[in-house]
């Protein structure tokens, strides 16, 4: 990735679970209860909670990441056969207060100390982002948390990532989109974003349109990457 240059960047977005925020860092914190259950209880969550999002999407059926994220843990709580009092409740709670990856911080500082625009573009509803931003203490590095929410569609739709060039007044080719998954990743290059897959989890490439500029492993390499 020595050669790789991203350039004429005026705003990084960054997808926020799996990207800036740990989704596993909830059933983590709920090990005293799950046991060794937590790994598979948050691996099943979290797939069920992307496949609920494409279906509500496809069959037009919208309801928000709040509602998501409960169905899928619900369905992964079932599926495994767990049923202890309030724990529904807690992890809902946890999910709230994701921690970031470790290199998140000062990766953010660092870009922003350097005049980049930063945002977040995300599936979460507008209250559950607000949480973890702020459980983060990170109110005030960004200059905008957008949300599904404002169009009514989840991800890869091509009018979620109309939003964050629109509510930046940039043009996508001067953004800079980061996601740790891959399909996300895709579908933003596919939309016209300059964008870098954090594949975080050592997944394939998606056989989906496009190809996204570049590779890194987590976000700590975004920096060095980036002119503008």
């Amino acid at each position: 990735m020595a050669d790789l240059q991203l350039r004429n960047v005026d705003a990084c977005v960054f997808d926020a679970y799996g990207t800036l925020f740990d989704f596993n860092s909830a059933a983590i914190a709920a090990r005293d209860e799950l046991g060794d259950d937590w790994q598979r209880l948050s691996e099943l969550w979290r797939l069920k909670q992307l496949q609920y999002t494409w279906l509500r999407g496809l069959a037009q059926h919208h309801a928000d990441f709040w509602q998501v994220t409960g169905d899928a843990l619900d369905f992964a709580l079932a599926t495994l056969k767990i049923e202890r009092p309030g724990l529904r409740e807690r992890l809902m709670q946890l999910y709230l207060e994701l921690k970031t990856y470790p290199e998140v911080p000062a990766m953010l500082q660092t870009l922003k100390a350097r005049g980049f625009k930063l945002a977040i573009l995300s599936n979460g509803s507008p209250s559950m982002l607000e949480a973890v931003v702020k459980n983060s203490a990170l109110e005030s590095v960004f200059d905008g948390v957008f949300s599904v929410e404002a169009v009514g569609v989840y991800k890869p739709h091509p009018s979620v990532y109309a939003l964050a060039a629109k509510s930046l007044n940039l043009e996508p080719a001067r953004i800079c989109f980061l996601s740790s998954n891959g399909w996300d990743a895709f579908s933003a290059k596919a939309f016209g974003f300059q964008t870098l897959w954090c594949n975080r989890f050592g997944q394939a490439p998606e056989r989906i349109p496009a190809t996204p500029d570049g590779e890194i492993l987590d976000l700590s390499e975004l920096p060095g990457l980036l002119t503008q």
